[in-house]
């Protein structure tokens, strides 16, 4: 038998007063071994309804958020990635100010926190690196999803790890590479110069030695 738990919700904004692309909230349900197939989500300019079930953890989640202000549902984005249901929601009203809290009750409930990874102050954003919503689909009719569609795969996508941005890291063969630069580098200034200095002293010996033998 599966219980039913409220799954965490974190968030963070930006704003504009003139680009509808710059004013927008982060939203991410964490909702780990949730298939596409089991999700349900009901997506409402004042809100959301969400409903999601893991086979493996049997575990339901569900948790229904009244926003602070409204948001524009078709120009609103989303990424399913193994752990999570990420959402680029766009505000509806252009300012440039923060909306002050994410629901429109002032009271604080345990299981909605900041996204500290995504957050920037309110007179920083701008000078904040741009965000990639490359992996972010439109909203569309994706069976089961209420609606909403445009959702990444689950298969085999690491929950949306981007490995190109790793580096070399842990890779085979890195550690030679480390052993070999040591070949091809030039020598150090001076130091030609001193093997030639060395030579010509063992030549000289060589010379003085054939001589005192003579």
């Amino acid at each position: 038998m599966s219980s039913t738990v409220t799954p965490e919700v974190r968030w963070a904004q930006r704003s504009s007063a003139t680009d509808p692309e710059s004013n927008f909230i982060y939203l991410t349900i964490s909702v780990p071994d949730v298939p596409t197939s089991n999700l349900k989500l009901d997506l409402k300019p004042t809100g959301l309804v969400f409903t999601g079930h893991s086979d493996t953890l049997k575990k339901t989640y569900h948790v229904e958020l009244e926003f602070y202000a409204e948001i524009d549902p078709s120009a609103s984005k989303v990424h399913h990635t193994a752990r999570d249901v990420e959402m680029k929601l766009r505000k509806k009203e252009l300012d440039a100010s923060y909306w002050p809290r994410l629901l429109k009750e002032p009271k604080k409930v345990h299981f909605l926190k900041t996204d500290f990874d995504k957050w920037v102050d309110e007179d920083e954003q701008h000078e904040a690196a741009e965000d990639d919503f490359s992996n972010f689909g439109g909203m569309g009719g994706m069976p089961g999803m209420g609606g909403m569609g445009g959702m990444g795969g689950m298969g085999g996508d690491f929950g949306g790890i981007d490995f190109s941005k790793l580096g070399g890291a842990g890779l085979p063969g890195g550690d030679d590479d480390e052993e070999d630069s040591d070949d091809d580098m030039p020598p150090l200034e001076g130091e030609g110069e001193a093997d030639k200095v060395e030579e010509a002293k063992d030549a000289k010996e060589t010379v003085d030695t054939s001589k005192e033998a003579a």
